[in-house]
Parts: structure tokens; sequence; C-alpha cells
């Protein structure tokens, strides 16, 4: 009798074993069956790692890409599929971060009652192919990167990087920086762009600042060396010395704050880190602290330095100081509504849209017709005669867009920048001002 209740205490502890396995083998497959069927090992949906079906479409349903028993087919716009390699992908997955990576296992159109069915998921992607087409055709030939987000729901409205190949007539390796996505992969120098930072720290950091006056004669004496400016700029306060992108007074700010608490502040506003977007890891930036009272610690608060930053970091602290001091991490999903974090208190941002109100403030009405605009521009000297050309910025009113525009090698940026975010903008007014 009692070899028979240890006999049958045995085999149920076994039957409860094997339910808590089965338990959590269920919970595993719940959480992660649709990571395990995207895996590009698994033959029912990928061959030889190429995705056999599913589809990527564009915020208003336009497909950029479909998958169909592993025949792929693109949008029929060659600008909108140039436009758009880096941030949809291609056949060949020569690209990280590509939304084809990102969202496999919704392609793949996994369930956790059928499995795979061979045919494929739809995704919708925040992307406007018509902003697509627009910022390509702005960029006009030139490298550079385009990001425009909805800075209230962190949704990419735009993601364009240039150069790119036709990913319907194949890849194009011999083109240098093909693969590379300019708007999250590629740090660049920001030049003036990064005084946004350093009016940042200021703020939070010199209570008298807002009663200064900086004079600039067209260049100053820091550290023994020479700062230049671009012209002579006389008496002013901290917001007009913005306005003009003085380098001596901003300058001198970086020295009296310390490249410490530059860098802190850069860190902090999300331009050093490696950001996310939709799993995915942006390069992070750079910020070298130079010794203490040098000129080139003036010049690290200029944006010149060692100073590097993406184009999307930038997007995304534009976002903020247009939300209150929030940004809404990005992403390339259609109705995304991703988390906030807070770079910078709500008065700090307030003052920064007072002190970035370029239609306004700035007086550059007519090179932005009809835009109400916070924004900066930034020319960053490479040392080799040619400069990045860089436009960062929001919408105060209308549209809750931010962006951010960087032209490699492309020249000044008010006025070789400027024109390509007028262009995108422009169309995003076009198409959003009365949703």
């Amino acid at each position: 009798m009692k070899r028979m209740e240890r006999r049958s205490i045995a085999v149920l502890a076994l039957a409860l074993a094997l339910a808590i396995g089965l338990g959590f083998f269920l919970l595993r497959l719940a959480r992660s069956g649709g990571d395990w069927a995207a895996y590009t090992a698994n033959e029912h949906v990928y061959r030889l790692g190429r995705l056999q079906c599913g589809t990527l479409t564009d915020r208003n349903g336009a497909v950029l890409l479909r998958a169909e028993d592993g025949v792929y087919t693109y949008a029929p716009e060659e600008t909108v599929r140039r436009a758009s390699l880096h941030a949809v992908g291609d056949e060949a997955g020569y690209m990280g971060g590509t939304a084809l990576s990102l969202f496999g296992r919704e392609l793949v159109g996994w369930s956790f009652w059928n499995g795979t069915d061979g045919r494929g998921g739809t995704v919708a992607l925040s992307l406007d192919s018509r902003l697509q087409a627009a910022a390509w055709d702005a960029l006009n030939g030139r490298s550079g990167a385009v990001v425009l987000m909805d800075y209230t729901t962190g949704e990419i409205l735009s993601m364009v990087s240039a150069p790119a190949y036709d990913p319907a007539a194949g890849a194009e390796l011999d083109r240098e920086g093909v693969l590379v996505n300019r708007c999250t992969g590629a740090a660049m120098a920001p030049g003036s762009v990064f005084k946004l930072v350093t009016l940042i720290a200021a703020y939070e950091n010199l209570p008298d600042l807002q009663s200064r006056r900086f004079v600039c004669e067209g260049s100053a004496m820091v550290g023994g060396e020479e700062l230049a400016c671009v012209k002579k700029h006389g008496s002013q306060t901290v917001e007009t010395a913005l306005c003009n992108s003085c380098n001596v007074a901003f300058g001198e700010l970086a020295v009296e704050l310390g490249g410490e608490c530059l860098r802190a502040t850069a860190e902090r506003l999300g331009l050093l880190e490696a950001l996310e977007i939709d799993g995915y890891r942006t390069a992070p930036g750079t910020f070298d602290v130079a010794p203490r009272g040098s000129s080139l610690e003036a010049w690290s608060g200029i944006g010149q330095y060692h100073d590097l930053v993406t184009p999307y970091a930038m997007a995304r602290l534009c976002a903020a100081i247009a939300n209150g001091g929030a940004a809404r991490e990005g992403s390339l999903r259609r109705g995304a509504r991703t988390p906030t974090a807070e770079l910078m208190p709500p008065a700090t941002a307030e003052y920064l849209d007072q002190c970035m109100n370029y239609t306004g403030y700035y007086g550059y009405r007519a090179l932005f017709p009809g835009l109400d605009m916070g924004a900066k521009s930034g020319t960053a000297e490479l040392g080799d005669g040619t400069d990045h050309a860089w436009m960062v910025g929001y919408l105060r009113s209308g549209p809750p867009l931010a962006f951010a525009v960087a032209v490699e090698h492309g020249g000044w940026g008010l006025y070789d920048a400027g024109p390509v975010a007028n262009a995108v903008l422009q169309k995003a007014v076009e198409i959003y001002a009365n949703d």
C-alpha cells in the first residue's frame, strides 16, 4: 500500500513538473514566439536570410516594400525608393536598423495560435512617402540627412539619408558611405547648432545671464590664441548673441562654464549616448573636455573642437524644447506613442523657445514664408576648406514638427541647409495643416 502511495506521489510530482514546464514554455512562446519565428534560420519564412513574405507601407498605405514568395517589389516612384532606402531596407540586407529588420516579427505574420502561415503581415510605418520625396529632391544630389518627427508622439515622418541607391535596381556598394544611415548612424561636427547646448548650460548655471552684455569686436584672445567670429557684433545680450551666432560670446560662456559642465549638459540632453529607435541603437555623439581656459575649450562650446552629434539626436533635442522639455523617443511605426525622456525643466524649454524664434525674433520670414519656426543654423568648419551645413528646429505653431537637416560639405547653414528644411516643412504644412 505504501509502495503504491509513493508511486502515486512520484507520478503526481512528475505530472506537476511537466505542467509547470509546459506552462513556462507557453509563457515563453507567448512572449518570444514572434522573435523565434522572425529568426533568419526559420526557413518557413526566410531563404538564405532573405524574408519571403511581408509588406511595409507608409503612413497612408502606400507600399514601400513587399515580399511575396521571395520576390521583392518597392514603391513605384524611384525618388521614394531612394529616399526610403535607409529607413525601410532592401532585400540585400546590408544595412542595420531598417524597418525590414526591426519589424520582422510582424512581417512574418506570426500568431500564438497559428504560427506563421507563409503569407506574411503588414506593418504601417510612420513615414510619409510625399515627405520622403520632398526631402530627397531638396538635397538635390548632395550627401546629408533629413529627420522630421512629430514631437508629441515620437513618430518619424521623414528619415532620408543620401547618398542612396535604388533598391529596385540592386545595391551600389562602390559608392562611399552609401550603406550609412546619416540620420542615425553618422555623428557629424555640429558647428553652431551646438550653441543651443551652451545656452542651456548657461541659463541653468549662470543666474545673471540675461542681464549681461557681451562685446564682440570680430575676434577675441582666449588662452593666448585668437577666437574668430564671422563679424563684429558689438555689445549684445545673450539672446542677440544666439541670433547673431556670435563665436566670441559663446566662446566666453564656454570657458566660464567649463568643459565638464558642457559635457554633462550634452550628455543629459542625449547628444552623447546611443539612443533607441524601435530597439535599434543610434551612433553616440562625442564631446571631449578641452584644457581649462584654452581656446579649444571656447571652440568646444561653439560646436567645433571634437564635438560630434547625429542629426536624429539634434531633432530629438529640438522636439524636447518644443514639447516643454520632454522628448518623445522616436519611432518608425505609425500610431506610436513612445516613452518620454525629461531633457530639461519646462522653464529652460520656454526660454530656449523665446531665443530660437527664427522667423520672428531672428526676422528670417522671407526665407521661410508662412512658417512660425524656432530654429538654429550652423556651419561646421572641417579644416579642409569645406563645411557641414546644419539647420535644426521645430514649428512653433501648426503641425507639431521638429526637424534636423545636415548637408555634408554643404556650405553655409542658413543658406544651404535652410532651403532643405524649408522645402520639407512647407510640404508638411501643406499636408498636415488641417489634421
